[in-house]
């Protein structure tokens, strides 16, 4: 396999569960970039959020590309360049935020340095073992390295377009739910469960393979050259994009069903082994 770039999603992928980039993982990694390869981090997290793993990974020296807000944005992080982008339109996206106040769920949305929410001490969520009862929104702004900014009304106030609409709850709720919350904006959004406690709306057509086929097929990467990474249902189209579409061991069934190897877990240090069998 002439392997020209691998894309790793990030969460419960590139990451071990305490969120952190292993020593092993990052030498495989850096290691492949000294080869000439390419490395995409493709993820649900909004661009902002994504920008440390760039100094960790070096790939600021290799053009390294962040496909964020599970596809609808692509920044080149050595040029600074945007290389694509799709947001909902505005009228979309206040549909679905008016749509949401009837569902027991928790709105985030994000412009620039800020998120903005209905109510900042609103997000406590039960996700049991092992990450217990904790605030999924400041959870969501620290991670994203984001401001908190409180708006009664979000569907209202949203003026500009968004990348991806991102809906918390509690996971039972949502595998209940999620239909109904979906179903009068299917002829125009994608949908996706990024974690069971989180569903991500993004514009229609919009996933992580879109983004690769739009941006990495220029330069000359086809879908034979990539090696990708991932644990979640919105890594799908991601492994079956790629010419070696590797699961996590810790990833979900249907993910591991469609990949084309199944590695380690993220605790594990999955992507060091897997890199060191495939390249």
């Amino acid at each position: 396999m002439n392997v020209k770039a691998i894309v790793l999603d990030i969460d419960g992928t590139l990451l071990n569960d305490e969120k952190k980039l292993t020593e092993k993982t990052r030498e495989a990694l850096i290691n492949a970039q000294q080869q000439g390869i390419k490395v995409v981090l493709a993820s649900g997290r909004p661009t902002p959020g994504m920008l440390k793993y760039v100094e960790e990974l070096q790939m600021d020296r290799y053009n390294g590309l962040l496909v964020s807000y599970n596809g609808a944005h692509v920044y080149d992080v050595t040029a600074e360049k945007e290389l694509f982008s799709q947001p909902l339109s505005v009228n979309t996206s206040q549909h679905i935020l008016e749509h949401l106040k009837q569902f027991d769920v928790l709105p985030m949305i994000a412009k620039d340095e800020y998120m903005y929410v209905n109510n900042v001490f609103n997000g406590m969520l039960d996700l049991g073992e092992p990450m217990g009862i904790f605030n999924i929104i400041e959870y969501e702004s620290r991670g994203g390295n984001f401001q908190l900014c409180e708006k009664e009304d979000l569907a209202a106030f949203v003026d500009f377009p968004l990348h991806k609409i991102l809906v918390a709850a509690q996971p039972e709720y949502l595998n209940e739910h999620w239909k109904k919350i979906i179903a009068p904006f299917e002829a125009k959004v994608s949908g996706v469960f990024s974690a069971p406690m989180y569903f991500e709306f993004t514009d229609k057509g919009i996933d992580k393979a879109n983004a690769l086929d739009k941006t990495l097929t220029p330069l000359g990467i086809e879908r034979e050259h990539i090696i990708s990474f991932g644990d979640g249902h919105n890594d799908l189209s991601l492994i079956e994009y790629a010419g070696m579409g590797v699961a996590m061991g810790n990833a979900v069934d249907e993910l591991k069903n469609s990949a084309d190897k199944i590695t380690l877990t993220n605790n594990e240090d999955g992507i060091a082994k897997a890199l060191a069998e495939l390249l």
